[in-house]
């Protein structure tokens, strides 16, 4: 039987800890499945799962904590996977930077039970001006029973001062 694990790591960002981690998995006949990674100010981070044969779980969960000793605290969970019902949406704010546009745009996201799949934003300067500019894109799961025309509307009363597009997966 094959089991799922989820890691979240961080740690010093140095050259070689991908190739390591994935020479991890592969000794414990594990399979990489999807990541995502990054260097966010000195740090590298992410988050990966991987499938694992269960009589090989132990060795790999005892081989990335060892990671600690070349400074990557990694955490590992076992996972399930879940069918979900309702759609897949694509999300994009764009706008002046200032504090609290996160809380504003994901308070009505739970308001209306939508589950944020997936978050990467940025802050970097305006092409015109020296003022930052606040860039979030969104992967949305929103309920089967949650109309999209409800949801333009719920995130237009954000404001005028941030540009908002939605965008239907197919």
């Amino acid at each position: 039987m094959t089991k799922q694990l989820v890691l979240t790591f961080i740690g010093e960002d140095k050259p070689g800890l991908v190739e390591r981690l994935s020479e991890a998995v592969r000794e414990h006949h594990g399979n990489w499945l999807e990541s995502r990674m990054a260097h966010l100010a000195d740090k590298f981070a992410g988050i990966l799962t991987v499938s694992v044969p269960e009589e090989h779980e132990a060795g790999l969960i005892s081989a990335l904590q060892a990671f600690d000793q070349l400074g990557l605290n990694v955490i590992v969970e076992s996972a399930k996977v879940v069918a979900e019902k309702g759609k897949i949406i694509s999300l994009s704010v764009v706008g002046n930077d200032k504090p609290g546009i996160v809380k504003e745009v994901t308070q009505i996201l739970h308001s209306l039970m939508i589950n944020i799949k997936e978050l990467s934003s940025t802050c970097e300067p305006a092409p015109m001006s020296s003022e930052m500019l606040f860039k979030a894109d969104m992967v949305l799961h929103i309920p089967a029973d949650l109309a999209f025309l409800d949801l333009e509307e719920a995130l237009e009363g954000i404001g005028s001062d941030l540009m908002i597009e939605l965008e239907e997966s197919i």
